[in-house]
């Protein structure tokens, strides 16, 4: 993933595509910025913390495309709209809600969960296997319900 942006990048430079340059060099600073606290840590990032670091970013700017709406800056909210498509490119396709429904049933069978109690197991499993294709706000609410009955 690296290498593939560090390619984009170049290729941004070369096309003079400002928003999609600067995009991608935060894009870069906050992989470093994980790489330092990881060996920090004494750990290292494995492909499910890049995952994360994106998903992070990708939530940060819709955060601020909300409020820059809410207060009349539509400038500003393009612009954070632009920085969330070039940051989603990286992000693995996001599961559509009937495949996250028959996958949140799927690990309640697993884990066999059977009240609220069971919530963290199953969303830890959900975690372990969609990371980044689900959007697990949502996926609580819909496990919780499921679980309530």
């Amino acid at each position: 993933m690296r290498e593939q942006i560090m390619d984009m990048l170049k290729t941004a430079m070369k096309a003079g595509d400002k928003r999609r340059v600067e995009t991608l060099r935060m894009v870069n600073a906050a992989l470093k910025d994980r790489d330092i606290a990881a060996r920090g840590e004494g750990k290292t990032v494995g492909p499910e913390d890049l995952i994360a670091v994106l998903t992070k970013m990708v939530k940060s700017r819709q955060e601020s495309m909300d409020i820059y709406e809410k207060n009349a800056r539509p400038e500003l909210a393009q612009q954070e709209r632009e920085e969330i498509a070039i940051i989603s490119e990286f992000l693995p396709k996001q599961m559509a809600e009937a495949d996250v429904e028959a996958a949140i049933r799927a690990a309640i069978a697993e884990t066999g969960a059977a009240s609220i109690k069971d919530m963290g197991k199953v969303v830890g499993a959900l975690k372990a296997k969609y990371a980044g294709q689900i959007d697990f706000a949502k996926a609580s609410a819909t496990v919780k319900a499921i679980l309530a009955g």
